[in-house]
């Protein structure tokens, strides 16, 4: 009878919240260990062992997305400390809508193959070069330090036109031997300023 007591009380719960609040077991394994008589688990010796298993959330969010990702927002980083202050705000506008898209691309595609954890084993170097050095950066193995992908910006003088700035990319699958042009900016019939200025 005290079984069916307690059902009900337990539906009426229910029903009156509209469901928001549902009873907790424990209270009703408490009620029946009271049924059977004073009980502990202490007072039986019987203890419960509960083992939790950690996931590191930079682990799970991982992916091979995420990672392509980080290496497009930190191409773009990079260039723009290759631009300086001097060259970057000249430049912005055309840089970023017709050079970075491509430079996002060619990190996607040429990546793409690669597994989850030869990704993680990628990265983008953090020094562009100064003065009239050609690279901005490269996607290299931090363990063996091979270059994957090599993205560079060379300053052109072509005669009566002025400067203007290739930028291109070599792959490690040819030994850098290609010169693959990812586009050009004009800059001006005047020298420009040296690179990181």
């Amino acid at each position: 009878m005290k079984s069916w007591w307690q059902k009900s009380l337990m539906v009426a719960v229910t029903v009156l919240t509209l469901g928001a609040i549902t009873p907790n077991h424990m209270i009703w394994e408490s009620l029946l260990d009271e049924e059977d008589g004073p009980k502990t688990h202490a007072s039986q010796g019987q203890t419960k062992e509960y083992t939790l298993e950690w996931i590191d959330p930079a682990e799970y969010y991982v992916t091979a997305d995420s990672i392509l990702a980080d290496f497009r927002q930190a191409a773009e980083e990079q260039s723009y400390i290759k631009f300086g202050s001097r060259i970057g705000p000249v430049i912005d506008s055309e840089f970023r809508t017709r050079i970075l898209p491509t430079i996002q691309d060619v990190i996607d595609t040429e990546l793409a193959g690669y597994s989850k954890d030869r990704l993680r084993n990628l990265t983008i170097s953090e020094k562009p070069s100064g003065d009239h050095a050609e690279k901005i950066f490269h996607v290299y193995d931090k363990d063996s330090g091979q270059d994957e992908i090599r993205f560079h910006v060379r300053t052109e003088k072509k005669p009566l036109e002025g400067y203007s700035f290739n930028f291109h990319y070599h792959l490690a699958s040819d030994q850098y031997q290609r010169h693959i042009s990812i586009g050009d900016i004009y800059w001006s019939k005047n020298t420009p300023p040296k690179w990181l200025s």
